[in-house]
C-alpha cells in the first residue's frame, strides 16, 4: 500500500531539536545539597510523580516536594527548579537550517513529553528556534504523554489532520513504537545528519507528481 503524502512534520524536542542532559540536574541539585551527583543519580527515575507532572495532573511545587523526598536533598523549591531547568540545553548544531527549509514546505509542530516549569523554561529561550513551527504541543497541555495511543490521537485532532499524514520525529524507540501503533509515519533519529537524510526523501517526495 502505497505512503500518504505527508501533511505535517512533528518533532520531539529534546535529543532532537535541542540538547538536553538530566546530568546537569544532578550536578546542581548535588553542589546546593553538598551530596555528590552520583547519589542523586541512582535515586531519581521518570516514576509516576514524574509522569503526572508531564501530564500536567501536579503542580510544579507538589513535583518539587517529591524530588526532595526521593533524592533526600533539604534545598529550596528555587534551587530545584534551577537544577530542573538546567537540563534544557541549546539547539542541535544545524537543527535550524534543517527546520527553516522544511517550513518552507509543510507545516512543522513540536511534541514534547515536558512539564510547565520546562515550558516556562524553554519557551522564551527557543523563540528563535519555535518561530520554524506553527505550534509547540506538550504532555501537561494535551493531558497524555508518549508513547500511548491518546496522546497522538489528541495531537492529530488538534493538528486536524488523519494520523497516517502525519510524519513523526523522535529519538526514543518507544515513543516511535506507540506513534507506529497510532498509525503516525514515524522516524527514530539520534542527529540532525539523520533528521536531514530523512528530510531529503520527504522534500521528493512532496515535490513528486
Amino acid at each position: 500500500m502505497a505512503q500518504l503524502k505527508p501533511q505535517a512534520l512533528v518533532f520531539d524536542l529534546g535529543g532532537v531539536l535541542i540538547d538536553i542532559d538530566l546530568r546537569r540536574a544532578f550536578g546542581a541539585w548535588g553542589a546546593a545539597a553538598g551530596v555528590a551527583s552520583a547519589d542523586i543519580a541512582s535515586r531519581f527515575s521518570v516514576d509516576e510523580p514524574c509522569c503526572a507532572h508531564e501530564r500536567g495532573e501536579i503542580d510544579d511545587q507538589a513535583y518539587f516536594a517529591h524530588l526532595r523526598r526521593v533524592l533526600r536533598i533539604e534545598i529550596s523549591d528555587e534551587a530545584i527548579g534551577a537544577g530542573w531547568n538546567a537540563i534544557i540545553g541549546e539547539p542541535l548544531p544545524g537543527i535550524e537550517a534543517i527546520v527553516e527549509r522544511l517550513a518552507r514546505e509543510f507545516p512543522l509542530y513540536v511534541f514534547s513529553n515536558t512539564n510547565p516549569a520546562h515550558v516556562a523554561h524553554f519557551t522564551p529561550r527557543l523563540a528563535r528556534l519555535f518561530a520554524h513551527f506553527r505550534r509547540v504541543f506538550t504532555s501537561c497541555d494535551l493531558g497524555e504523554r508518549k508513547p500511548h495511543a491518546a496522546a497522538f490521537a489528541r495531537l492529530a485532532a488538534a493538528i486536524g489532520a488523519p494520523a497516517a499524514r502525519l510524519v513523526f520525529f523522535d529519538d526514543m524507540e518507544d515513543n516511535i513504537a506507540g506513534a507506529r501503533r497510532a498509525g503516525l509515519r514515524a522516524f527514530h533519529v539520534r542527529s540532525p545528519a539523520e533528521i536531514e537524510a530523512i528530510s531529503e526523501d520527504l522534500l521528493r517526495e512532496h515535490t513528486a507528481r
